[in-house]
């Protein structure tokens, strides 16, 4: 009987302890996330969409003709609507990036801080997360066009008007420089710290990255509207943009799934033989120009001691070509590039072709470019490279628009989307048409989701009408 009382009695000092309703929480499945933690899903997932090569989400290598396929060949022949490509896309880019970037906003904004140093860094949080949001929705705005901007993420909205795409465009410089002027130095105040896979909550490395996005949404920009371009470009080169490749912003992956590079997912893990080098890089440019980088980027051809390219469309036989890099494709830490300083080298060597600063800039911002692509890649001959004449700024053939949109593609590499968008703003370098194409010109953008068609039909239609059609032809603000 003693032992019984003891019993209970032990049992209710716990009770009078616990809170009968903690009882029934589940720990290991919280129903708050803290805001650190969700922006650094936001990056991940960010960072995994980039890197992908699944071609249900992303099919840039291909569009960018840097990759062909093997066996099945829809998507270098650009249909995207078989697999629904753009549903797809959007719904990561606005569910699993955007949303979580909202949230971790919306949890920071409403917690409690109990010194002026906490609240200090969490206004850089949401700086920061501000920051990341217009990089997300400057690349959404440049593959679809006319977007939800003004009414995205309202869950109780669930037919969003679109905003037409050169204003959210202006929107997005506007609040970077807000964000900007607003950032507390990081000798003053942290951010996130270790939650922040890219820069570990260093501020001042995201003052660089939100000015060097800045310099290339003003480039982005040159062709449509040379006045905000140049006023764009000076305000971030007065800012401060990378000057080496220190400064990337890169997500590196872990070495055990679900945190490895998709691209060892998709190239390694999956067992397929899907991806080979393109004719259009490898025989047309890269061969020919004795390119270093080609081991960096492909294999040789199977047993041949010869870097050869598929026929970009057609079905090619994957032991008849150069594959990806093993250096790629069998590293599941291999980084992911968000922004990098190459980029920025190329845009400003495009800045001074256009006289928007000293136009004798050029050659030495092209170079620069160039030599911070062979050193990311860890590859040697940079100057040899650069003193051909078929690649000296000064010899090679062409216009300045062909010299520098050919390396800045060849350098873009190992991201897609960004290979595709210096075609697209450029024309250079030429690619070829895809033999079993439905359509004779190259993709300018994707078209809308099939579900907002349905789903949201009258502001789709309205959308659509305003950028001149719902096509994968049709030219985008940017490029008119």
């Amino acid at each position: 009987m003693k032992k019984i009382l003891i019993i209970l009695m032990a049992f209710l000092v716990i009770a009078s302890c616990t809170k009968l309703e903690d009882l029934n929480k589940d720990t290991k499945n919280p129903t708050a996330v803290p805001g650190v933690t969700l922006f650094s899903n936001a990056q991940k997932n960010l960072a995994s969409q980039i890197a992908s090569t699944n071609v249900n989400l992303n099919v840039f290598k291909l569009f960018a003709q840097y990759w062909t396929e093997t066996t099945y060949t829809d998507e270098a022949n650009y249909d995207i609507i078989n697999r629904t490509i753009a549903d797809n896309a959007w719904m990561v880019w606005y569910r699993d990036v955007l949303m979580d970037l909202q949230e971790a906003r919306l949890t920071i904004e409403s917690s409690a801080y109990a010194t002026t140093d906490e609240e200090m860094a969490a206004a850089n949080q949401l700086l920061i997360a501000d920051i990341l949001e217009c990089f997300v929705y400057e690349r959404m705005v440049t593959l679809w066009g006319d977007i939800p901007y003004t009414q995205a993420l309202d869950i109780e909205n669930i037919n969003p008007a679109y905003d037409d795409a050169f204003t959210i465009y202006n929107d997005l410089i506007v609040r970077l420089n807000a964000d900007i002027a607003g950032l507390s130095p990081n000798a003053d105040y942290g951010s996130y710290g270790g939650a922040d896979v890219i820069y570990g909550g260093n501020v001042d490395m995201w003052v660089m990255f939100a000015n060097s996005l800045k310099l290339k949404m003003g480039i982005t920009l040159a062709k449509s509207n040379a006045t905000l371009a140049k006023t764009t470009i000076e305000s971030a080169i007065a800012g401060g943009v990378f000057t080496s490749n220190a400064y990337n912003a890169e997500v590196d992956f872990l070495d055990a799934p679900p945190n490895t590079n998709p691209l060892y997912v998709d190239l390694t893990l999956s067992g397929r033989q899907d991806f080979i080098g393109t004719g259009t890089m490898i025989d047309s440019i890269m061969n020919p120009l004795e390119d270093p980088r080609r081991a960096a980027y492909f294999t040789f051809a199977p047993d041949t001691n010869v870097y050869l390219g598929g026929i970009y469309g057609a079905s090619n036989p994957y032991a008849g070509y150069s594959h990806v890099a093993d250096a790629i494709a069998t590293d599941p830490t291999f980084p992911c590039i968000i922004l990098s300083y190459v980029e920025v080298e190329f845009y400003l060597a495009e800045a001074a072709a256009r006289t928007i600063i000293p136009e004798g800039d050029a050659p030495t911002h092209y170079e620069n470019g160039i030599k911070a692509s062979f050193a990311w890649w860890g590859v040697d001959g940079a100057d040899d490279y650069i003193a051909k004449p078929e690649v000296a700024y000064a010899t090679a053939v062409g216009t300045w628009e062909e010299k520098i949109a050919t390396q800045a593609w060849i350098a873009f590499y190992n991201n897609g989307y960004l290979g595709w968008t210096e075609w697209r703003r450029l024309q250079y370098p030429t690619f070829v048409p895809p033999p079993g194409a439905a359509m004779s010109d190259i993709p300018l953008r994707f078209t809308y989701p099939v579900f907002e068609q349905t789903l949201n039909g009258a502001n789709y239609n309205a959308a659509a009408s305003a950028i001149g059609g719902d096509n994968l032809t049709t030219k985008l603000f940017f490029l008119k």
